[in-house]
């Protein structure tokens, strides 16, 4: 009798559909939760507040869906509420007096991560939002913050066309074809410096070491990275392809966008496949709980069972390397940050956005400043997919205030 294992081993790339699907049903959970997140944003709330509601919403939309079946469902990654100069997830403990005491300053741009994922297949997602004042009634942003807010846009518009592989867009001859399928992608020197462009030309630098990850099934830092202005001993590899999926992500400052690590706590964790035999008994107890509840994606010791335990038996994990810790880091010099994070799938048709930010209402943006560099402009006007629908076929290109919108699936 054949055995289980003597089965066909499932494909959990996107040539399967049940692949994408999952990937879509967790970017819908993350979209939809991430809007409803940015609402609760307003001077005077508690940051830590917000990131427990934000856990109760992806919990309940989770609920929702592939019910009965045994399929894993939970968290991508947990929500998080940065301040200003924060550019890593932030997210406070209730028992840290001082931190869960932290409340969100009016005029400041506010970055929200967070993420679902159904059986491994994780969508990640964070957006930046200027905090209205509580009786604020017009939600029109000039100066400064219009500047970081419109860099950062049009720079992660730009990081995503430069991450469609060349010639997979292409028309014209078989030989044109060719001939654009033939070029080699930008590299990552090549990359930054395209994004510097965008970014100063709005008077703002590149957040360092701003990275790109690779995704897979129940991993959000796989093989290949893209490292933007890196920093000391860091670079990227690899370049994008077809099959597969990216969490990009974009960090501009109106400050020299170099980084450095805060005083706050760390919180945010995440499971590695190393084995080590942990002493103490909270150690133990912690590793049980992550693994059953967060499996190898980032959590946040808010959310286990005993904060105060969790705080004690983190130690011996992060020791013993069976934690990855993420540190708080924010800007060198306390300067605002915008970050944007975009789940995408790249396929044989161009890229698609799964999960992403809310697009942009450039209009409430409100500034002298813009981009007049030929070069940038000409890839900003490309687009992300090929038209595959019926509707609007003689629309070769996107203006720029459809640049946010989500790319044509499949």
């Amino acid at each position: 009798m054949a055995s289980e294992t003597t089965k066909q081993e499932i494909d959990y790339s996107l040539n399967n559909p049940d692949t994408l699907t999952k990937y879509k049903t967790a970017a819908q959970i993350s979209e939809k939760v991430l809007a409803e997140v940015s609402k609760l944003v307003a001077a005077g709330e508690k940051i830590v507040d917000i990131c427990e509601k934000g856990d109760k919403l992806i919990e309940e939309e989770l609920a929702k869906v592939y019910r009965g079946k045994k399929i894993t469902k939970g968290f991508s990654h947990p929500t998080t509420v940065s301040p200003a100069a924060f550019v890593t997830p932030y997210t406070p403990l209730t028992s840290d007096e001082k931190e869960a005491a932290v409340e969100i300053q009016a005029g400041e741009p506010v970055k929200i991560q967070l993420g679902a994922q159904i059986d491994g297949f994780g969508s990640i997602v964070c957006d930046t939002v200027i905090a209205p004042a509580k009786d604020q009634t017009d939600d029109v942003i000039e100066g400064r913050n219009a500047d970081l807010m419109l860099a950062n846009y049009y720079a992660n518009e730009l990081l995503l066309r430069l991450m469609v592989p060349p010639g997979l867009l292409a028309t014209g001859t078989d030989e044109e074809k060719a001939k654009a399928a033939s070029q080699k992608p930008p590299s990552q020197a090549k990359i930054t410096e395209l994004l510097q462009k965008v970014v100063q030309a709005y008077d703002c630098n590149l957040v360092e070491s701003t990275t790109s990850w690779l995704f897979d099934r129940n991993e959000i830092e796989g093989k290949k990275k893209i490292v933007i202005a890196p920093g000391d001993n860091t670079k990227g590899e690899g370049v994008p392809e077809v099959g597969e999926v990216w969490g990009v992500e974009m960090g501009v400052s109106l400050g020299s966008g170099k980084v450095k690590q805060f005083e706050n706590r760390t919180t945010l964790h995440r499971r590695t496949t190393t084995t080590y035999a942990l002493k103490r008994p909270s150690s133990r107890k912690l590793l049980s709980e992550v693994q059953k509840k967060f499996g190898t994606f980032p959590f946040s010791l808010r959310q286990l069972e005993d904060e105060r335990d969790a705080k004690s038996g983190v130690i011996e994990c992060v020791r013993g390397n069976v934690f990855r810790a993420y540190e708080v880091v924010g800007d060198k010099d306390n300067s605002p940050v915008a970050r944007l994070l975009t789940t995408v799938a790249i396929t044989k048709n161009g890229l698609t956005k799964l999960g992403a930010a809310p697009a942009l209402d450039l209009s409430k943006f409100k500034t002298d400043k813009k981009i007049e560099d030929e070069e940038i402009l000409a890839i900003l006007a490309q687009p992300l997919s090929r038209n595959t629908g019926s509707k609007n076929k003689n629309k070769k290109k996107k203006t720029a205030k459809k640049e946010g919108e989500k790319a044509d699936e499949e």
